[in-house]
């Protein structure tokens, strides 16, 4: 079954595209941009990974219904030859430099003037860094974190939030179209990534918020899956009391966003909050109650388990 799911491709001139890293987000993101007709090589850290998704879209299940060049590399030197933009989408910082620098990484193999574009969420000190030394090669970097989860990811309707410059952000916004539904240039270098942190504090607030509202509705004996459809209809309502509400009420998490990265995430906020004087207090407070999580085995459960510690 394929990881995308239909989308109607707004029309952009075909583009030769290497994407780098095939997780859960990166493996459909390239499959959209493969089904927008774009020539994709591909490369993942773990080979059969890639040779994986160039099967699928190459093979019996007619999803490469443009019929373009798609390829799958050893290296990221390998699959970015000849590229004119250069998708990212890996762990952390450590990979992400490890992806670009070096002698088989990206920036080694990009040609003058191509762009590279990182969906990781990263810190905005590790794109300030990377959008210098692109800029001291002849290339352009965008930071261009994404939300939407992996359902924005198959469905092709992520949420890219960009920083870097003017032109580089034009260059490569008609063909990021295939995945997202609003791309979107925040300021400098780095401003995409702050923008994905405060992403991260309203979610991790409204996350911890709608467990305890749960848990005080289960044990006040309310039918739950009622009260939920009727707030969701007022003031209440948010992104994940519509889609996280009753599966937190039914006590299921084996999907969605993992603990573990949302982890990560709040750490590079918790981090970036030290150097601005930002005060988190909220959101430093639900980043141990993830670690609670974690410590009860849900690594990998989604975010909404946050309800778990209440029961």
């Amino acid at each position: 079954m394929s990881s995308i799911n239909p989308k109607t491709y707004e029309p952009a001139p075909s583009r030769k595209v290497a994407f780098l890293g095939l997780g859960v987000m990166g493996y459909p993101m390239a499959g959209h941009l493969a089904q927008a007709g774009h020539e994709v090589t591909v490369y993942n850290r773990t080979a059969n990974k890639s040779i994986a998704w160039y099967a699928e879209y190459t093979g019996a299940t007619g999803l490469n219904s443009k019929k373009n060049v798609l390829n799958h590399a050893a290296t990221p030197r390998a699959a970015v030859q000849g590229a004119d933009i250069v998708f990212c989408c890996v762990g952390n910082d450590a990979d992400l430099r490890s992806v670009v620098l070096g002698n088989d990484g990206a920036f080694a193999g990009m040609k003058p003037g191509a762009l590279f574009v990182d969906h990781t969420t990263a810190s905005a000190s590790v794109a300030r860094e990377l959008h210098a030394a692109a800029k001291n090669l002849g290339l352009a970097f965008v930071d261009a974190p994404v939300s939407g989860g992996q359902a924005g990811a198959q469905n092709g309707m992520l949420t890219v939030m960009c920083g870097g410059d003017q032109a580089a952000f034009a260059a490569v916004q008609p063909t990021a179209m295939a995945f997202s539904r609003a791309f979107t240039l925040l300021g400098e270098s780095g401003a995409g990534q702050l923008a994905k942190m405060v992403n991260q504090i309203c979610i991790a607030g409204l996350v911890q918020g709608l467990s305890e509202a749960i848990a005080f509705g289960q044990q006040a004996g309310l039918d739950m899956n009622q009260v939920l459809d009727v707030i969701g209809k007022g003031a209440a309502q948010s992104w994940q009391m519509d889609n996280r509400g009753k599966t937190m009420a039914a006590g299921k998490f084996d999907f969605g966003f993992a603990v573990d990265w949302m982890r990560k995430d709040l750490g590079l906020v918790l981090d970036e909050a030290k150097r601005n004087g930002a005060r988190l207090p909220v959101t430093a407070l639900v980043d141990q109650f993830y670690a609670d999580v974690q410590h009860m085995g849900g690594q990998r459960w989604d975010t909404s388990s946050l309800i778990k510690r209440l029961k």
